[in-house]
C-alpha cells in the first residue's frame, strides 16, 4: 500500500470512536433542524462550511429570527473561542506539513484536537496524511450523520415536540462531564455565577454574550495568574 492508504487505514481505526459519538450527534441535529422547519440542505451545508457542533445547534434557531450579523459572529466566537487554545497548542505539530495545515487548521474540533495532540503516530506512517485523514474522517462523520439526520426527519412518525430540548441536554452533559473530571471547579462555578448575574441584569434574550466575555475575561486572568 502507498503511505496515503496506510495512513487512511491507521486513521479510520483511530477514529471509530469519533465515528459513533458523531454519527448520533449529527442524525440528531440533522433531526432538530427539520424540526425547526429545514429542509436537509441546511444541516448538511452547515455541517460542511460551519462544523462547530454546539455553534450549528445555536445557529438553527438563530436562523429563525432577525438577522443580526455582528451578534452571529460573537456567539460563534465565544463558544468556540477555546479553539484559540488549540492553535497555539499545535503550531509545532503542524510545522512543515504544507498545504495539509490548511486544512488540518480547519477541521480541527474538540475530537479532533484531542485524537491528533495525544495520539501516537503509527510506526511507518506518513505523519501529515495520518493527521489529515483523521481530521478529515471525523468531519465526514459529522456530515454524513446531520445530512441523514435531515433526510429522514420528515419520515418518523412518532412526535418530535421538545426536541429542541437537546441542545440544553447537550451543554448539560458536557458541564457534568467537565465537572466530574476536573479537580478544581473554580472554572464551573464561576461560570454559573457569572452566568445567573448577567441573565439577571440583560434578561434572557441578551445575557448570553456579556456572560461568556466576561467568562472568558476571568478564565484568561486565572490562568495568567496560575
Amino acid at each position: 500500500m502507498g503511505k496515503r492508504k496506510i495512513a487512511l487505514y491507521h486513521a479510520f481505526h483511530t477514529s471509530l470512536p469519533i465515528m459513533a459519538g458523531y454519527g448520533f450527534l449529527g442524525l440528531t441535529y440533522g433531526i432538530y433542524m427539520h424540526e425547526l422547519g429545514f429542509n436537509f440542505l441546511y444541516p448538511m451545508l452547515l455541517a460542511i462550511t460551519v462544523y462547530a457542533g454546539s455553534a450549528e445547534f445555536l445557529l438553527g434557531n438563530m436562523l429563525l429570527g432577525s438577522f443580526h450579523p455582528l451578534q452571529a459572529f460573537l456567539m460563534v466566537l465565544m463558544v468556540n473561542a477555546r479553539h484559540l487554545f488549540y492553535g497555539l497548542s499545535m503550531l509545532e505539530e503542524y510545522k512543515g506539513l504544507g498545504w495539509k495545515k490548511f486544512f488540518l487548521i480547519f477541521g480541527m474540533s474538540d475530537e479532533t484536537f484531542a485524537l491528533t495532540s495525544a495520539s501516537k503516530i503509527p510506526e511507518g506512517t506518513d505523519k501529515g496524511w495520518y493527521l489529515l485523514w483523521i481530521t478529515w474522517l471525523d468531519e465526514t462523520y459529522w456530515v454524513i450523520g446531520a445530512t441523514l439526520g435531515g433526510l429522514i426527519g420528515p419520515f418518523l412518525t412518532f412526535d418530535l415536540k421538545g426536541l429542541d430540548f437537546v441542545l440544553t441536554a447537550m451543554f448539560t452533559a458536557i458541564f457534568a462531564d467537565n465537572w466530574l473530571r476536573e479537580k478544581d471547579h473554580t472554572s464551573s462555578i464561576s461560570g454559573l455565577i457569572i452566568s445567573g448575574l448577567c441573565l439577571t441584569i440583560f434578561s434572557a434574550d441578551h445575557f448570553i454574550i456579556p456572560s461568556m466575555v466576561i467568562i472568558l475575561i476571568f478564565l484568561t486572568l486565572k490562568k495568567r495568574k496560575v
